[in-house]
């Protein structure tokens, strides 16, 4: 078999991790399905110091009980435990994972219902595979193929996204967002290298603010904080959503027009797909 008819069995290896990945997932035989599956409580928040990286979160302990043994676990999390928290206040509930017997080997679920059910591997298979196929549409079809693979890609890409699901909820929760004073209690620095050597340095403000119920939050503001390398000891204003605390704005003018815009690049992905399905349709 020469190198052209190898490359024409591209499609084998995605395929086959995808079928491997749903046939353990419906065996229930992923890591995930095996794991231990529990809430736990976040018992002590911690500051980050100012200049360090956000990568590890917020500092924090959680604590949680082992259902096997009714041992209960008090455990510090630096960021090395799964996700990072990026919002934080005692009380708050997290979801964790870790392999039977093993409850010092947690891991931090930020969304339990699609990290449970184990098809994260072959859904990635599936994307790539898709993409795959868009350009082996291209090389083969020309520009129809081309229009038709991309076309069904995007179209399915926006389809799928959650993000016009996930703008509504949060605009809803702001709806009737409390604000309450808050203040920069230090600044996180990375630093990157881009392609061509040269550094690029960002910074993330780190916020605290105190709910009207008396609950003491810490987070890690991404958005919405002007200049935020000299935003050390600033005073701003926070609104944030008293049913879900998650849910936070420096700048609720500014999280709307995110909002907008990313329930607008939604439609437009699914528009541009349609569009160029139809024309490589009629290109054929």
């Amino acid at each position: 078999m020469g190198g052209y008819e190898v490359l024409e069995l591209w499609w084998v290896v995605p395929s086959g991790v995808a079928l491997l990945g749903y046939g353990l997932a419906l065996a229930g035989l992923t890591r995930a399905q095996r794991a231990v599956w529990v809430k736990a409580q976040v018992v002590v928040v911690r500051q980050p110091a100012h200049g360090a990286p956000k990568g590890p979160g917020i500092p924090v302990t959680v604590a949680f009980r082992d259902p096997a043994t009714g041992e209960e676990f008090v455990l510090p999390n630096d960021g090395k435990h799964g996700s990072a928290i990026e919002v934080a206040w005692v009380g708050r509930e997290v979801d964790v994972r870790y392999p039977p017997g093993q409850p010092h080997r947690y891991r931090i679920v930020p969304n339990m219902v699609d990290e449970r059910n184990g098809r994260g591997m072959p859904d990635c298979a599936v994307a790539l595979l898709l993409l795959g196929l868009a350009i082996h549409a291209a090389v083969v079809g020309g520009w129809p193929g081309a229009l038709l693979g991309f076309g069904s890609l995007f179209t399915i890409a926006g389809a799928l996204s959650p993000d016009i699901r996930m703008a509504r909820v949060r605009n809803a929760l702001l709806a009737s967002a409390v604000a309450v004073p808050a203040r920069v209690v230090a600044v996180t620095m990375d630093v990157h290298i881009d392609g061509e050597g040269d550094e690029i340095v960002s910074h993330t403000p780190v916020v605290t603010f105190t709910t009207r119920e008396g609950v003491d939050v810490t987070v890690l503001s991404r958005d919405g904080i002007r200049e935020p390398s000299r935003s050390l000891g600033r005073d701003l204003t926070v609104h944030y959503a008293p049913s879900d605390l998650t849910v936070y704005t420096p700048d609720p003018a500014a999280d709307r027009r995110a909002n907008a815009w990313a329930v607008a690049t939604v439609v437009m992905l699914l528009v541009t797909g349609i569009a160029a399905v139809v024309t490589g349709a009629v290109l054929l």
